[in-house]
């Protein structure tokens, strides 16, 4: 990484290289991973394709290329990854590491876009090739680029689902295609020069939008797993999604045998992250239980012989049915010898890797325990070659000062070794972990019985006991089940406000993720009870004497989704008059108009029902009940592709704010949806946040005079 600045500053942190996690080749001596950067002064990214030597931390560039994606190991030395083409094709592009005398070749080409590249060496040699691709309803591939357009753009529904996320939703659906690459003459060929839909003639579409990706399936030497919501419910309504198998040999057949749910009888919510084992034979997965509910504490089953799908167990049951570990497992590795399970899992604004015996009668009771990692949450882990028969893991981890950081992990000493830090550590941003730490305070006595903890990050500038004042930023995060994590983000990223001159408070109260699902669940039908009385008790805790460093006479608050529906909450109680300035992006006006979402089955469990079943759980916490309250500066940020939270729901706000003639701005982007991912509108949004809570709280005023300082010293 090339740069160094002196303030981390929005540019800074957009313009920054992003690797993405590295993944190992089967020797474990190299890494395989992307990295992009974006020019503000050319105003266009640059991406290349990286490999890492593991033992020195050292890297190469291996391919740089526009269109060149999702590289994968197909051996030691050999790497295939995606490059698109003209009139929308995807060419599967094979390069040697380490041989320049070897020019990169095409192992074959598809007549549309693909993605979610996976593949797997069987035992004759051939590798199994597993991607997703849009899918019309007959199974064929779609190419967007050689469709025959319309001559209108109506769009006629006559049941749900409408729209999701950010588009309209079509007849066209999302689909696992599959193939072999064959070796001869030392170079690879996709077999056929096409792929299969596995899922021709069926109902199902996987991986499931909008976030699905390669976790939603597998390949294993009995053939693919992959989720797929219910085709008998509707998926405005429901969020199950069921695990099936297609058994598949040589990955060659052109009429794959019909999919195979594996049932888990009790458990009718989201599945997610199957994995095959080390052998192949097994299968672990995760599971919700409730089908309306999208934040459902997931459960970890397992399925010991793929072949009898009928047979599943579920770790950790208890007689209630609430399972005995109270966590979230998300990913899911199996060690080398198919004895242990890791799993990564939330935990107090962390994420972690936990291990467990892989099948429930070996863990019992005991619960999994965390492994040592660096600093922050971790992002993806995988096997390196077991070492003295134990395994080692290469870790992806980020924390809030460090984008990115490859370590190796030794579970059976419980240590870690850093190989490579992008930011070194942050010290590229001018930051360091002594600028983070964290808080825990008691809920307010009428709730009682549980502490809430709360991340705080101080300006790098900060010195303990000068006696120097900052204002407070309080950031609330969305979800709401949710977390404020030690991990980097470049939507959200506390560090920022900080070096404006902020210390940053970032509460994790009732709602939040990762302090168990007690703490969790206390949110449903309760959004403005709970929830704020706990960001009051952070405010009471924060300026009673506990922070001196904070200037609450200057304070601002912030908050996205959830947290923008706060920000209009708070407007219209006794917190909101305790801020200079508010900032609500995508939030939430009226909780009376949750139906113009696109997941109904969101509302339908926060709320507690319909808005039908239950008009008044829905009129209790409506932000616009309180709008003759409202009275403190805010900004108003929202996007026109956000299917989420529409567009209205700015624009009343806004309206609102304007008609009181309450200080106010609203900031749209047309091409953005629930999140801002664009550079340079990302660049703007920093721009105009930062400038509206500094000019509020003083800190503009700060800034300009350190600039008149420094003039002065120049003349």
């Amino acid at each position: 990484m090339t740069l160094t600045a002196t303030k981390f500053t929005p540019e800074v942190m957009l313009s920054a290289p992003r690797r993405s996690p590295g993944v190992p080749n089967p020797a474990g001596t190299l890494a395989l991973y992307s990295v992009s950067t974006y020019s503000f002064h050319d105003h266009k990214k640059t991406a290349q394709i990286r490999i890492l030597d593991i033992a020195s931390g050292d890297s190469q560039s291996l391919v740089e290329e526009a269109g060149a994606s999702e590289p994968v190991w197909l051996s030691d030395d050999e790497v295939i990854y995606l490059k698109s083409g003209g009139s929308g094709s995807t060419t599967l592009i094979v390069q040697r590491v380490g041989s320049p005398e070897a020019p990169a070749y095409e192992a074959g080409s598809i007549k549309g876009p693909i993605s979610n590249l996976k593949v797997k060496k069987l035992a004759d040699g051939t590798v199994a090739l597993a991607c997703s691709a849009l899918a019309t309803r007959d199974g064929h591939l779609v190419n967007p680029a050689t469709e025959k357009k319309a001559h209108s753009s109506a769009k006629v529904y006559t049941t749900l689902f409408v729209r999701h996320w950010d588009a309209w939703n079509t007849q066209n659906s999302s689909s696992i295609f599959y193939g072999a690459l064959e070796k001869k003459d030392g170079q690879y060929s996709l077999s056929g020069d096409a792929l299969t839909n596995a899922l021709a003639g069926t109902p199902l579409s996987s991986p499931v939008p909008p976030f699905g990706g390669t976790g939603d399936f597998d390949i294993g030497p009995e053939g693919l797993v992959f989720v797929a919501k219910d085709p008998e419910l509707n998926d405005a309504m429901y969020t199950k999604t069921d695990l099936y198998f297609v058994p598949l040999k040589t990955f060659t057949e052109s009429a794959p045998a019909a999919p195979r749910i594996i049932k888990t009888p009790g458990l009718e919510g989201y599945s997610n992250s199957p994995v095959f084992s080390s052998c192949g034979r097994k299968v672990a997965f995760t599971r919700m239980r409730s089908n309306q509910y999208e934040s459902d504490k997931p459960r970890l089953l397992v399925v010991p012989d793929i072949n009898n799908p009928d047979a599943v167990e579920e770790f950790y049951t208890t007689p209630d049915g609430e399972g005995g570990w109270d966590a979230r497992p998300e990913s899911i590795l199996w060690s080398h010898d198919d004895a242990t399970l890791y799993v990564t899992a939330e935990d107090h604004g962390r994420t972690l890797i936990f291990q467990l015996p892989s099948t429930p009668s070996d863990a019992g009771t005991s619960l999994p325990t965390p492994i040592a990692t660096p600093d922050g949450s971790v992002s993806t882990f995988h096997l390196l070659p077991a070492t003295d028969g134990n395994d080692t893991l290469f870790v992806t981890t980020t924390s809030l000062v460090d984008n990115s950081c490859y370590s190796t992990t030794h579970p059976h000493a419980n240590t870690y070794t850093v190989i490579s830090s992008a930011s070194k550590h942050g010290r590229s941003f001018g930051l360091s972990r002594a600028s983070v730490s964290s808080i825990t305070f008691p809920a307010t006595s009428s709730d009682g019985g549980y502490d809430v903890h709360a991340l705080v990050v101080r300006p790098s500038t900060f010195s303990p006991g000068s006696g120097k004042k900052y204002p407070l930023c309080m950031l609330i995060h969305g979800g709401p089940q949710g977390a404020w994590l030690d991990a980097w983000s470049t939507r959200w990223n506390p560090a920022v406000f900080a070096e404006q001159g902020y210390v940053v408070v970032c509460p994790n109260p009732t709602g939040s993720t990762g302090y168990g699902m007690a703490l969790q669940d206390g949110i449903t039908g309760d959004w403005g009870g709970r929830p704020y009385r706990d960001l009051e008790a952070c405010w009471e805790w924060v300026v009673g004497g506990n922070m001196p460093e904070v200037d609450a006479d200057r304070a601002v608050a912030l908050g996205a989704s959830y947290g923008g529906f706060m920000i209009n909450w708070i407007q219209g109680q006794p917190l909101g008059r305790k801020f200079k300035a508010l900032a609500c992006h995508d939030g939430v006006y009226s909780t009376l108009n949750q139906w113009t979402t696109e997941e109904l089955f969101f509302p339908i469990h926060d709320f507690e029902g319909t808005i039908e079943e239950n008009r008044a759980a829905y009129e209790k916490w409506d932000p616009a009940r309180f709008i003759d309250q409202w009275a403190t500066p805010q900004l108003i940020i929202h996007s026109e592709l956000d299917y989420r939270l529409p567009i209205t729901e700015g624009l009343a706000a806004f309206n609102v704010l304007q008609a009181k003639k309450v200080p106010s701005k609203l900031l749209v982007f047309p091409d953005e949806n629930h999140w801002v991912l664009k550079h340079e509108n990302s660049l703007v949004w920093h721009r105009e946040v930062l400038g509206w809570i500094n000019k509020y709280s003083g800190v503009e005023d700060e800034q300009q005079l350190v600039e008149q300082a420094k003039e002065l010293t120049l003349e």
